[in-house]
């Protein structure tokens, strides 16, 4: 069977490049079993010949009406698919969909019927609040992340911007990639509309919230941006855990620092 990527390689490109990022994730312990989802926008990369296919699935209802995704198309991972084999067969182990004309479905078109990811509201809720803001982000990324995770069971840390303060000081450059800080988001039944209206509210403040004792939600232009994001508060919150298990609490950058580096890259916040 010809995949739709064959003579499409900036739809090829791009799909690469979630595969490349599911390895990443498995590779860090992120993506445990079927573990974290995956969309990214590829309504660009869309011809004419691709708009004209049949689907191959019945019309499957998001949960919510969704007006700014009319004529839109995604990658989604899978649902019970896993990281690892996303990143060995991207085309079989996620699919290519399309948003019905009523902005309340959507069909898969190719290549294979892999029905997306059990997060698919949430996904798609940010997905529509994005273009909905004029974004350029075009990529969703839901991971478990063990560290962060892990600092969501205090609930020190659960207080508003505690935990950007505290990432941000291990290291500079966790303020100048992550400028706009870490949003929390109070536990929520995962794949529910809760969860997902919550996490689309702190998106209007952050670029990277944490789902208490789940995982983070990363947006960006393009999914490697929102892997880094993610993995640079992972590298802060691992020289946290470092100094915290030599027996000292870590002495931190200084908020006068902090403003210094604020100023000098011209960062929000």
């Amino acid at each position: 069977m010809n995949s739709i990527l064959e003579n499409r390689p900036l739809l090829a490109e791009q799909i690469t490049d979630v595969a490349e990022v599911a390895g990443y994730l498995w590779q860090k312990g992120w993506a445990e079993r079927n573990g974290g989802n995956i969309t990214v926008n590829i309504t660009a990369c869309v011809d004419d010949e691709i708009k004209s296919l049949k689907a191959i699935s019945e019309a499957i209802p998001v949960g919510r009406t969704l007006p700014f995704l009319k004529g839109c198309w995604f990658f989604c991972k899978g649902t019970n698919k896993r990281m690892r084999d996303l990143a060995r067969r991207p085309m079989e182990n996620g699919a290519i969909v399309r948003i019905t004309e009523d902005c309340s479905h959507y069909e898969i078109v190719a290549d294979r019927p892999v029905k997306p990811t059990s997060e698919i509201i949430s996904h798609l809720s940010i997905h529509n609040y994005l273009i909905g803001k004029g974004s350029s982000y075009k990529a969703v990324l839901h991971t478990h992340p063990t560290d962060l995770v892990a600092m969501t069971h205090n609930p020190a840390f659960l207080q508003k911007d505690v935990l950007s303060y505290l990432l941000w000081s291990m290291i500079p450059e966790t303020r100048a990639f992550c400028p706009r800080g870490l949003g929390i988001i109070p536990y929520s039944l995962p794949g529910s509309g809760e969860l997902a209206d919550a996490t689309i509210r702190e998106l209007d403040e952050y670029d990277v919230v944490m789902w208490e004792k789940h995982g983070v939600v990363s947006v960006s232009d393009n999914i490697m941006e929102a892997f880094d994001m993610v993995d640079t508060l992972s590298k802060s919150a691992q020289i946290y855990f470092t100094a915290k298990s030599m027996g000292f609490e870590p002495e931190r950058i200084s908020r006068e620092q902090m403003n210094e580096l604020k100023t000098a890259f011209h960062l929000p916040k």
